[in-house]
């Protein structure tokens, strides 16, 4: 099989999912391909350039059609319909938030945005506006996902960790670990809870 572009970056979204972001190398995925290093770069010139091919590939297995809202939908919905979407594409692959706030110029990240900032402008909310709201929705699920993707901590570190000690310190915050995770409420209630304190800012932010 010829060597292209898209096979480099299916290649390297494998290697992704197999090793995280810090076994992605030019070496390895070289390997994998069985060809030299060197022969990546006339596809590829450099790792951040991989980095970024490799973001926009995860973002487009979600997002390789994207439509303003109806008429009749609230921004407010179509936005947050925007951010799960985004939270489910970094959540299908190992790192994938770090790959995002990793990649440089990521061509699919920008047309998101220029589709959000563009869709709110439309429903008469300034740009300056618009562009806060869209950056804050966007950071927020990006940086929400990388603690989500965070490794926990491992066997050594729970051995020395005083839980006795932590929650007589800490009750406030056990206490509502504890209480908000009640039977049926899941990771994805969270995420949601905290993005629609997001969405009541970014009403207050555009004027409504």
């Amino acid at each position: 099989m010829a060597l292209d572009r898209n096979r480099i970056v299916a290649e390297a979204v494998a290697l992704l999912d197999a090793e995280g972001l810090d076994g992605v190398t030019t070496r390895k995925l070289a390997a994998r391909l069985g060809v030299q290093s060197p022969t990546l770069y006339w596809h590829l010139p450099n790792k951040a350039a991989l980095v970024t091919a490799i973001a926009d590939a995860i973002l487009d297995q979600e997002f390789g059609e994207m439509s303003p809202p109806t008429p009749d939908q609230p921004w407010q919905d179509w936005l947050r319909d925007l951010a799960e979407r985004l939270r489910r594409a970094l959540l299908a692959h190992p790192d994938g938030a770090r790959v995002i706030s990793t990649a440089q110029l990521s061509v699919t990240m920008a047309a998101m945005s220029e589709l959000a900032m563009s869709t709110l402008v439309a429903r008469g909310i300034p740009l300056r506006q618009a562009r806060v709201i869209v950056l804050t929705v966007e950071r927020f699920t990006v940086g929400h996902v990388l603690e989500e993707q965070t490794p926990r901590p491992d066997a050594q570190a729970l051995k020395t960790f005083d839980m006795a000690a932590f929650t007589e310190q800490h009750p406030t915050v056990v206490n509502a670990i504890a209480e908000y995770f009640r039977p049926g409420r899941t990771v994805d209630d969270l995420f949601r809870d905290c993005l629609e304190v997001v969405f009541k800012g970014a009403a207050v932010t555009a004027g409504e």
